[in-house]
């Protein structure tokens, strides 16, 4: 048996193949994939081949952001709809240990080189690695994951009651972000970007909306989800001994080194936010299933597998997009 994948051989260049279905160890399911949501990673990797450190050297399957229905697997969890868990860890080196699971020095994680991604027919997770989901459709099951980011960035950055929360970014992950901090107990949320159309589909979620950086506003914390330096530039706008939680993937141009300045200066508290730590996960799920979170707004443009290509084109090229979607086996949002 075979199945459909969306495979990338090189920038830009993504073929529709068949792949034989990986085998089924023991304490893991099958899930026959319905609905993946591209992200910035996939969409460096389809134009670049490579995302951070990481470089495409083999033909890869890209997505992370999944959703399907087990078909194989324990008896209380075949049949049922599931938000993919995407990060693999070994479980044995320290950071595993110490329950920093997401900073695994030896873990895998979906449509990151070497380990193929979600843009096909049906995958194989640990069982520990999905969360059933059984109010959602299945676009919005698959943006679990970019809500356990933003949730696990409010969580890093300690957002808590009364705090005044500038959000850089108001793609999908600041948005949802800004939802997150809401929750958490946010007193003001500013939004900054530099893209009208985005501030613009954000509209309800923050108290006020910036196409720059403004001058001051006294915020307790910057989440910065841009993963532009410019980001940095008004870091007056911050008050003194404030945090900044880094978000988005940084941008291979120099920081400004007034960045640094300005942070010994005031004290200001630097966090990196890689993916999402212990419980976060879970903790979205159950979050986007209690109807608290409307995850389908930021769905803008769906395509089938077979257009796996224009969907990544469309989500690379076009800034009015939020979350493009593929979609398999005849899958519907």
């Amino acid at each position: 048996m075979t199945g459909q994948a969306a495979v990338l051989h090189g920038p830009k260049d993504v073929r529709i193949e068949q792949l034989a279905p990986a085998p089924l160890p023991p304490g893991h399911v099958r899930i026959a994939l319905e609905a993946t949501g591209l992200c910035g990673s996939d969409l460096h990797y389809y134009a670049d081949g490579r995302n951070g450190p990481n470089v495409v050297t083999a033909p890869l399957v890209l997505g992370h952001e999944g959703s399907g229905k087990v078909i194989e697997g324990p008896d209380e969890l075949v049949g049922r709809r599931v938000a993919i868990e995407p990060a693999v860890s070994c479980g044995g080196c320290r950071p595993c240990r110490t329950g920093r699971y997401n900073l695994c020095l030896n873990g895998t994680c979906l449509g990151s080189p070497p380990t193929h991604g979600t843009l096909r027919g049906d995958v194989v997770m640990p069982v520990r690695n999905v969360h059933p989901v059984p109010t959602l459709g299945a676009g919005a099951a698959a943006l679990v994951e970019p809500l356990a980011v933003g949730t696990w960035a409010v969580r890093r950055a300690g957002i808590g009651l009364g705090d005044r929360v500038l959000i850089t970014g108001a793609g999908p992950i600041g948005q949802l972000a800004a939802v997150a901090a809401r929750l958490a107990g946010a007193s003001w949320i500013g939004l900054i970007d530099t893209a009208q159309a985005r501030l613009a589909s954000a509209d309800g979620l923050a108290d006020e909306y910036f196409a720059e950086p403004p001058d001051a506003v006294n915020a307790d914390v910057l989440v910065e989800c841009s993963g532009a330096p410019e980001a940095f530039a008004e870091l007056g706008m911050l008050r003194p001994g404030a945090r900044i939680a880094l978000v988005g993937t940084p941008a291979r141009r120099a920081l400004s080194t007034g960045f640094l300045v300005h942070a010994q200066r005031y004290e200001l508290d630097v966090l990196g936010c890689f993916r999402y730590g212990p419980g976060a996960f879970a903790s979205a799920a159950a979050l986007a299933g209690s109807g608290r979170v409307d995850l389908e707004r930021l769905i803008t443009a769906s395509y089938p597998l077979t257009e796996a290509a224009t969907a990544l084109h469309t989500a690379l090229t076009d800034r009015t997009q939020l979350k493009t979607l593929v979609l398999s086996s005849g899958a519907t949002v």
